[in-house]
């Protein structure tokens, strides 16, 4: 297999999903063209520009930060298809029209480079006719590249080959897929719509049939279809508003079109007030009104009996609620047959007709159930596949259940179930020995390819084998609080330090097992990875907390926070390279120990933030510190030794506003993080990076950081500058009386406390410094209400 190197890239088509996937490429510090038609006036990149600006407006957000924006140029097909010959990944992304799309490769032919890779984004057209708009030499590198929108934050991508393109070509693509960009992959096969969005749109054409069959209303039907079947927050309804009611008739036409032979074809089709509101221009989202719509701060929902919009409030009635909340998957399934409460049927019926039409369809739509059932959860959200919730539920059960409402005609085609579906003793299809193919008849194991070997625990659905962080390894030593293990089999000199608590928050047992594990460490390993699935760490305990202040024992809080910092310094001083592996939230505490490792690993995805501004309290698990260390490292660095407070200035705001990273690049940008880390797109390949990271500073011969002394701070005048920036906010309504005394004290801690400028300091007086001003806090009242309501309502209190 040749690599695939990728020094720049084109995307053609600046629409919705163009410029998103421009800009992950320039995520992933990509250099990228992106094309367009010329606008009729003016600036002939006109229509590219005004895509790119919006990328900056859009939520979530497209790029990792705005500074990406400069790895994109603009282009137009006029003036500059030659730049395609510097490109050696070309990806069309314009409309899902045939026509259009071959006028264009015809234009394109000429322009590419040589070994350049040709991919399209179509969402359900056929590659293998797309291919004939292509030069015979063009096509063995030409195949479809399917992202999901929006692209930076779905993890599905599928490619699809054609009879011509090379098998080399693909399997480079899909590793680079994967680790550049931090994709899930899926091989599908050449048929309308692929594998993710011909059983999710099949799945949402069943729930709207059933919605009407069973009477009930659209928001009664997201409360059911939610997260309480494992499904996205946004269910069905408001999830065909996201995506946008137009592109959700489309897709369904191109069912409706490709597929006449589909015996579920009758249901291809969009019901008469999906066509209602898309020619009233009621499109979802984008136009604010669909079947949801906001009215003032009421959302309303479309009443199809009363043909208005009504307050949304659908609820799931208490006899279903109580079947859901079942644990036992076979249970629950049998329950909800056996109910005759509509909100029970429906759920039975969604459930069994999307079982029923991937097994009839699995050997048409995917190569196997792995692959069907990691798309719905990576393309749909869905926390299992439908194989995985069938096989979970009990095989034989559930497929007797389905025969027989076939034979009643319950379901919604009277096709009889796959005579492998019915085989005797079949217990699912997700076995140790891979999962079923009903095109192979046989069990078709995971892929070999070498990019695999990084995810040291790959995710895995449901029957398959696959070893547990908490049950693999070796145990070196343990507490209540976290654990420290290594894998033999990947480096035996690397230790891994996991905190066990709930959200992996830092209490006692866990700055205990810290200190004592990394001191163990010291002796007896060459590095320490902090690793564990994500959330990294979500800040201090705060139910601990609270129990000590309803007790009085502020004493014991301060000893509390004085064991954080020296946790926190024995992550920086360890004799040891500390390598801090971080995914998803590494908030208040968390981040302090993202601070304090030696280096970081980081997922594109982690949200890193000094958040303690928001229960009324300062950073002090060395956060203050480490800034103000680093302001004196910054102003040497600069020449001007002493003058640090243009940097403390970004650190205040950072932390008075309690700012949180919303990616990697941002953390790096904030300060929680250096410009020497490692940011990783595939967080799966986290613990094998940081393993790595951590042997390869022990073998340069690793030695800590010297503790830094003499460091010069803002002191008095800092802190009366910062005041300054307060008092303007206060005035302004920005901040309440209780924000100002907080991100003052963060002011005080920052500048060295109420010293003379200037003055030279050591670590430990700053960590005094932020200790005391944190308890001080702890026993101000208004801090009290707002830790009571974090914890009674996770949501933050501006008291």
């Amino acid at each position: 297999m040749n690599k695939l190197i990728v020094k720049k890239a084109a995307v053609l088509g600046a629409g919705v999903m163009g410029a998103q996937i421009a800009a992950h490429l320039a995520n992933a510090n990509v250099p990228v063209v992106l094309f367009d038609l010329p606008a009729r006036e003016g600036d002939k990149n006109g229509v590219v520009k005004k895509a790119l600006d919006g990328l900056k407006k859009l939520d979530p957000a497209p790029l990792a930060s705005k500074g990406k924006l400069k790895f994109i140029d603009a282009a137009n097909y006029d003036e500059h298809l030659p730049l395609l010959a510097e490109c050696d990944l070309v990806i069309e992304a314009i409309a899902e029209r045939m026509d259009w799309k071959n006028d264009l490769y015809a234009r394109i032919a000429p322009h590419l480079a040589p070994n350049a890779i040709i991919a399209s984004n179509t969402s359900g057209l056929s590659m293998n006719a797309l291919a004939q708009g292509l030069p015979e030499a063009v096509r063995p590198r030409f195949c479809g590249i399917h992202f999901f929108n929006p692209p930076r934050y779905m993890h599905l991508v599928e490619i699809i080959g054609t009879q011509s393109t090379d098998g080399g070509t693909l399997d480079a693509l899909e590793t680079w897929l994967t680790s550049r960009l931090g994709k899930g992959v899926i091989r599908a096969l050449d048929t309308p719509n692929f594998v993710a969005n011909r059983i999710g749109v099949m799945s949402i054409l069943a729930v709207i049939h059933h919605t009407q069959a069973f009477g009930l209303g659209f928001d009664e039907v997201d409360a059911l279809t939610g997260p309480k079947i494992g499904r996205p927050k946004s269910a069905t309804y408001r999830t065909a508003d996201v995506v946008g009611l137009d592109t959700l008739a489309h897709v369904v036409k191109t069912m409706q079109d490709t597929l006449p032979n589909d015996p579920w074809h009758a249901y291809f089709t969009s019901p008469a007030w999906l066509q209602a509101l898309i020619a009233q221009g009621a499109l979802g989202q984008k136009t604010r009104c669909g079947i949801f719509r906001k009215q003032g701060r009421e959302i309303q929902v479309l009443d199809l009996k009363a043909q208005d919009y009504r307050k949304s409030e659908g609820e799931v009635v208490e006899e279903v609620a109580a079947i859901l909340k079942m644990k036992n998957p076979a249970e629950k399934f049998a329950a909800l047959r056996g109910s005759a409460h509509p909100q029970a049927e429906f759920l039975w019926a969604i459930f069994r007709d999307i079982f029923h039409y991937a097994a009839v369809q699995l050997e048409n739509v995917a190569d196997n159930a792995r692959d069907l059932d990691l798309a719905m959860r990576w393309g749909f959200g869905w926390a299992q596949g439908p194989f995985e919730t069938w096989q979970a539920a009990g095989w034989s059960e559930i497929a007797k259940a389905i025969a027989v409402d076939i034979a009643a005609g319950k379901t919604m085609s009277t096709t009889p179930l796959p005579a492998w579906v019915l085989e005797a003793g079949r217990t699912g299809v997700h076995t140790a020995q891979g999962s079923y193919s009903a095109s192979k008849n046989a069990y078709v194991p995971r892929s070999t390819l070498p990019v695999y070997q990084r995810q040291l625990f790959p995710e895995r659905v449901l029957g398959e084998t696959a070893a547990t962080p908490e049950k693999s390894g070796e145990t070196l030593y343990e507490n209540d609080g976290i654990r420290l293990w290594k894998l033999p089999a990947v480096d035996s000199g690397i230790g891994i330090l996991s905190i066990k608590s709930k959200m992996h928050t830092i209490g006692d047992e866990v700055l205990d097992g810290v200190i004592a594990a990394v001191r163990q460490a010291e002796t007896t390993l060459d590095g320490v990875v902090i690793w564990h699935e994500a959330p990294f760490a979500v800040g201090a305990n705060l139910a601990q907390v609270t129990e000590a202040i309803a007790a009085g024992q502020f004493d014991l809080l301060e000893q509390t926070v004085e064991k954080f910092q020296r946790a926190s310094q024995t992550l920086k001083y360890a004799q040891i390279p500390t390598v801090a592996a971080v995914q998803g939230m590494a908030l208040g505490g968390g981040c302090e120990f993202v601070m304090h490792a030696g280096k970081r690993v980081m997922a594109l995805e982690s949200y890193v933030g000094l958040v303690e501004a928001g229960v009324g309290l300062i950073p002090a698990g060395g956060g203050c510190k480490e800034f103000a260390v680093r302001a004196a490292d910054w102003a040497a660095q600069s020449n001007v030794p002493g003058e640090v407070f243009n940097y403390l200035q970004n650190a205040f705001m950072t932390i008075a506003m309690a700012k949180v990273a919303k990616s990697a690049v941002e953390a790096v940008d904030y300060g929680f993080a250096k410009p020497s880390d490692t940011i990783l797109f595939n967080a799966n390949e986290l613990l094998f990076v940081a393993i790595r990271e951590a042997r390869a500073m022990a073998e340069a011969g690793y030695a800590p950081p010297p503790k830094a002394r003499a460091i010069p701070v803002a002191g008095k005048n800092g802190i009366a500058t910062l005041e300054m920036m307060l008092v303007n906010m206060k005035e302004g309504g920005m901040i309440s009386a209780h924000d100002y005394k907080v991100a003052k004290f963060a002011a005080i801690a920052l500048c060295g406390g109420e010293i003379e400028t200037g003055s030279l300091v050591d670590e430990e007086w700053l960590i005094t410094v932020e200790r005391r001003l944190f308890v001080e806090l702890l026993k101000d009242p208004m801090t009290q209400a707002r830790i009571k309501h974090m914890l009674d309502t996770g949501k933050p209190l501006r008291n």
